[in-house]
């Protein structure tokens, strides 16, 4: 008899058969998870974060980036602020593109005699188009960055609170931990990559976050979903632990994961291409680049974090732990049958000519068929017992 041909991982990915032992490895993705997640915490907690202007406060100048020579560079700039003010400005940056370009310059705040220096310095070194009368400033106060954050905790707390009860009423418990875990999880890292790579924080990234927590919500939903579907039952029956069944769900699931993640990251890089490098609008910036790293994160945790913990939380219930015990006696008691053959995996080996062994397998899956109503079999099953004595009428 030729070989079967293996199916490739591809092939194992579409077609969702359980082939990825994803919660079985759990500890070792919670080790991988463990360390990104201490690196993000700690650069969180020693490196901080670049907050922008609206939460740490100061002047906001702003100029065309085109004069009657050329194109003002954002070196000129800041060269100007330099020989006007004496010290560096805390942002330089081009916003826009074309004849709509301007040049941001954001400082510490300056008083009335710095930005009336600072503007004739400008019009006298770098002459933009429009003269002094185009160059603006405003004042910005740290309070407003202040209470924008405070809103976003806020929000953030009754987010949580929200999904513990829908999620605890809808599924279990533990599955509305786990959910919460994973995006708790979500957060600490978005925010640790913001600190590590030195994004500049703005309300829009605040914003942005708050915006990928209903994503990482929605994709472990819909795992979950999948995982009590294949669990209904369960206690009744001895072919699979909720561990299994569980992993089972997540690979079923897993290239519907795979698409969502991908289709929601398209636009969001088109908006970071377009928005950034063509238009040049830093609001769109700060808003994809949040974006971004939350949707690829979130699809990570619900793949990876959300339902292995829920399995975790679950087997610690006595009689998940008691039916986990009774699907090992019967694999060995299977194994046994066979001849001592090795079982490995999920589920039994069933490439076995032992009749008995078929017979079993046979009983197994009409009882998981029937959602864990027993199937009767023997003759017991097939010939109803007669009564003794005499003949009823």
């Amino acid at each position: 008899m030729a070989e079967t041909k293996k199916a490739n991982v591809f092939q194992r990915l579409y077609v969702g058969n359980g082939a990825f032992d994803i919660v079985g490895r759990r500890k070792r993705w919670y080790m991988l998870f463990g360390l990104i997640l201490l690196v993000c915490i700690g650069s969180i907690v020693f490196r901080g974060f670049n907050l922008g202007i609206d939460f740490t406060g100061g002047t906001r100048v702003q100029l065309p980036a085109s004069s009657s020579s050329g194109t003002i560079s954002v070196d000129a700039a800041k060269e100007t602020f330099e020989k006007a003010i004496g010290k560096e400005p805390t942002a330089v940056q081009t916003v826009g593109t074309g004849d709509a370009a301007t040049i941001q310059i954001r400082s510490e705040t300056l008083t009335a005699e710095e930005v009336f220096k600072l503007k004739a310095t400008i019009n006298d070194d770098l002459k933009p188009n429009g003269g002094a009368d185009a160059v603006s400033d405003s004042a910005v106060s740290a309070s407003w960055g202040g209470e924008i954050t405070g809103k976003a905790l806020l929000a953030l707390g009754v987010f949580f609170l929200a999904v513990m009860i829908f999620l605890a009423l809808y599924f279990e418990v533990s599955m509305a931990i786990a959910a919460l875990v994973a995006v708790l999880h979500d957060v600490v890292i978005t925010a640790g990559i913001y600190s590590l790579v030195g994004f500049e924080v703005s309300p829009a990234t605040v914003i942005g976050l708050l915006t990928i927590l209903g994503f990482s919500l929605y994709d472990t939903v819909v795992v979950f979903d999948k995982v009590r579907e294949n669990t209904r039952g369960l206690l009744g029956l001895t072919r699979r632990t909720y561990g299994e069944a569980s992993n089972l769900a997540v690979n079923q699931t897993l290239m519907r994961s795979i698409n969502t993640s991908l289709i929601a990251l398209l636009p969001v890089l088109g908006l970071l291409v377009i928005g950034v490098g063509l238009l040049g609008v830093g609001t769109l910036k700060d808003l994809a680049l949040v974006q971004l790293t939350g949707i690829a994160i979130g699809a990570l945790s619900s793949i990876y974090i959300a339902t292995p913990v829920a399995v975790d939380l679950k087997m610690r219930d006595a009689r998940y732990k008691a039916q986990a015990a009774r699907v090992k006696a019967r694999r060995d008691n299977l194994a046994r049958k066979a001849g001592g053959e090795a079982v490995t995996g999920g589920d039994v080996v069933e490439s076995t000519d032992d009749e008995s062994v078929q017979a079993e397998l046979r009983k197994e899956k009409a009882m998981a068929a029937a959602a864990g109503v027993p199937a009767r079999t023997g003759k017991a099953a097939d010939v109803r017992r007669r009564p003794t004595g005499k003949k009823q009428r």
